[in-house]
C-alpha cells in the first residue's frame, strides 16, 4: 500500500473540508441573498430529490472489495469481467432510474401542492437538468471504487477537489453577472460531467481496465449483492432522514421552510464532518482489536469517545451561546428559528458519535444486518412522524422528527454493542458521558446565560465565541480530563 498516496489522499481531504466550511460561511449567504430565499429553497429541494435516487447502492466498497483482491491475485480478467457485470448492473438500474425521475417530473404540480404556480414551473427547469445530469452520472459511480482499489487515492481526491474549486469560482462568476437559479443548477452539471471525464483519463492512464459486458456468473453476482444487500438497505434508510426532508416540505410547508432545513442541515453536515473525520482513522484498528482480542474494544471507544465528546460538546454548546447571533449577522433576518432546528439537528450527534468505534466494530465483525434493521425503522419512523410533524411546524417539526429518529438509532446500536459484541455500554457511558458531565453542565448553563447577551458586529461575536471556548476548556481541565488527556491536549496546544 502506497503511504504517500494515503499521506496525499488524507491532506487533499483535509482541503476539501476547509473549502466546505469556507463555502458554507462566505458563499452561501451570498448566493441566498444573490437568489432569493425562496429559490435557494427550490435549490436544496431539486439536490435532494435527485440524491433519493441516485447513490451507489453499497456497491461501491463491493466494487473496492473484489477489485483490491482479484489485484492481488494478479488476475486481470477477473477485473474485467467482475466489472463488465457491474457495469450491466448500474446500466440497468440507470433504465430504471430514467422511467421514475421522468414520472415524477409529470407528477411535480400533484407533489409540491405548497408551491406557487411561478415556483412549480422554476422547479420543473431545474429538476428537469439535475435529472438528466443524475441519468448520464449514475453508471459512472463505479469509477470511485475502482480507482481506490488501485491505491489511486490522490488522483481521486485531486478529481473532488477540482469539483469543488470548479462549482464555486463557476458560480460565483454566474452570480457576479447576475445570472439565477438555472445557472447554478447547470453549474453543478457541467461541473460534475468534467470530473467524471477525469477520473475516466485516470483510469485509462494508471490501469488497464476494460469492462467485458459479454461476461455473465450468476454465483459471482449473487456474492456481490450478499456483500452489499444490507449496506443498500442502510443507505436507503439514511435517505429517509435529510434527502426525503426537502420533498416532504415542499409538499406541507413550502419553498421558504425547505431553505430553513437547508441551512440547518448544512450545520449539522459541519459537525458530522468535524467527527467523522476523527472516527475514520480507527476503523483498520477496530478491525485488528476485534480480531486479536475483542475485549480492547471497550478501551479503545472509551478513550476515542471522551475526545469526541470534547469536540462535540464545544461545538454544541458553543452554537448554543452565539448561534442566534450568528445566524443573524451570516444570513440576516428570516432564518431565525434556524435556530431551534439546528440544535434539534445536532443535538442527537453528541450521543452517537462518540460511539462511533463500536459502529467501526459492527462493520469489522459484519454484523451488518442488524444495523440495516434498525436504520431501517429510524428511516421508517422518520417518514412518518416527519410528515406530521412538518405540516404542523414546518421545519422545525422535521428537525424535531429526525431527533427522535436519531435516538431511537443510538439506542438501537447499543442494543447491538451490547447483545451481539458483548460490549459493557454501561461501563463505557460511566468513563464517558458521565464522568464528564459535571463541566459539560456547567458549561451549557453558561452558554444558555450568554445567548441572551445579543451582540452586532463580527468582533463581538468572536469575544463572545472566545469566551465561551476559553471557559469550557478550563472546566474541562479542572474537572474532567485525566493525566494522559490533558498532557495530550497541553502538547496540542504547545505544538
Amino acid at each position: 500500500m502506497s503511504v504517500s498516496q494515503i499521506k496525499t489522499g488524507a491532506i487533499i481531504s483535509y482541503i476539501s473540508i476547509g473549502i466546505n466550511l469556507l463555502i458554507g460561511l462566505l458563499y452561501t449567504p451570498w448566493m441566498i441573498r444573490s437568489i432569493g430565499k425562496e429559490n435557494y429553497g427550490l435549490y436544496v429541494l431539486a439536490t435532494s430529490i435527485i440524491s433519493l435516487f441516485v447513490f451507489d447502492f453499497g456497491l461501491g466498497n463491493a466494487v473496492t472489495r473484489f477489485v483490491s483482491k482479484y489485484i492481488a491475485e494478479c488476475r486481470l480478467d477477473k477485473i474485467n469481467n467482475f466489472l463488465g457485470q457491474i457495469a450491466k448492473l448500474y446500466l440497468s438500474l440507470d433504465v430504471f432510474f430514467l422511467l421514475v425521475l421522468t414520472s415524477v417530473y409529470f407528477f411535480i404540480p400533484d407533489i409540491y401542492r405548497e408551491l406557487s404556480s411561478a415556483e412549480i414551473e422554476q422547479f420543473k427547469v431545474i429538476y428537469a437538468i439535475a435529472a438528466c445530469y443524475s441519468v448520464i452520472s449514475f453508471p459512472f459511480i463505479p469509477l470511485n471504487g475502482i480507482l481506490t482499489a488501485y491505491e489511486k487515492f490522490r488522483q481521486l481526491k485531486l478529481c473532488d477537489l477540482f469539483n469543488k474549486i470548479f462549482i464555486v469560482i463557476t458560480m460565483a462568476i454566474c452570480l457576479l453577472n447576475g445570472y439565477g437559479l438555472y445557472a447554478l443548477v447547470l453549474v453543478n452539471a457541467i461541473s460534475g460531467v468534467i470530473t467524471i471525464i477525469l477520473k475516466l483519463v485516470i483510469l485509462k492512464q494508471e490501469t488497464s481496465v476494460y469492462p467485458n459486458l459479454k461476461y455473465k456468473n450468476n454465483q459471482e453476482f449473487r456474492e456481490v449483492a450478499t456483500y452489499s444487500g444490507w449496506v443498500t438497505i442502510t443507505a436507503l434508510a439514511q435517505r429517509l432522514i435529510f434527502n426525503i426532508a426537502p420533498t416532504i416540505l415542499g409538499m406541507v410547508a413550502g419553498s421558504a421552510e425547505i431553505a430553513l432545513f437547508g441551512i440547518a442541515s448544512t450545520f449539522e453536515a459541519y459537525v458530522f464532518t468535524f467527527a467523522n473525520v476523527l472516527n475514520g482513522l480507527f476503523l483498520p484498528r477496530v478491525t485488528q482489536v476485534t480480531v486479536k482480542d475483542e475485549n480492547r474494544i471497550l478501551p479503545l471507544m472509551v478513550k476515542v469517545g471522551r475526545i469526541q465528546i470534547l469536540i462535540i460538546g464545544l461545538l454544541i454548546i458553543g452554537f448554543i451561546a452565539i448561534g442566534k447571533d450568528f445566524l443573524n449577522l451570516w444570513l440576516g433576518n428570516g432564518f431565525e428559528s434556524a435556530y431551534i432546528s439546528i440544535l434539534f439537528l445536532i443535538i442527537p450527534s453528541f450521543f452517537y458519535l462518540p460511539q462511533l468505534i463500536g459502529s467501526n466494530a459492527v462493520l469489522a465483525q459484519n454484523k451488518v444486518k442488524k444495523q440495516a434493521i434498525v436504520f431501517s425503522f429510524m428511516g421508517l419512523f422518520n417518514l412518518v412522524v416527519g410528515y406530521f410533524l412538518s405540516k404542523m411546524y414546518g421545519a422545525i417539526g422535521f428537525s424535531v422528527s429526525i431527533f427522535m429518529a436519531y435516538t431511537i438509532r443510538t439506542i438501537g446500536m447499543d442494543i447491538i454493542f451490547k447483545k451481539d459484541l458483548n460490549i459493557d455500554v454501561i461501563s463505557f457511558f460511566k468513563q464517558s458521558f458521565i464522568s464528564m458531565s459535571p463541566a459539560l453542565i456547567i458549561a451549557t448553563v453558561i452558554a444558555v446565560g450568554l445567548c441572551f447577551f445579543k451582540v452586532d458586529s463580527w468582533l463581538l461575536l468572536f469575544a463572545k465565541a472566545v469566551i465561551i471556548t476559553l471557559i469550557y476548556i478550563c472546566l474541562f481541565l479542572a474537572f474532567c480530563l485525566n493525566k494522559t488527556e490533558k498532557s495530550l491536549f497541553i502538547d496540542l496546544f504547545r505544538r
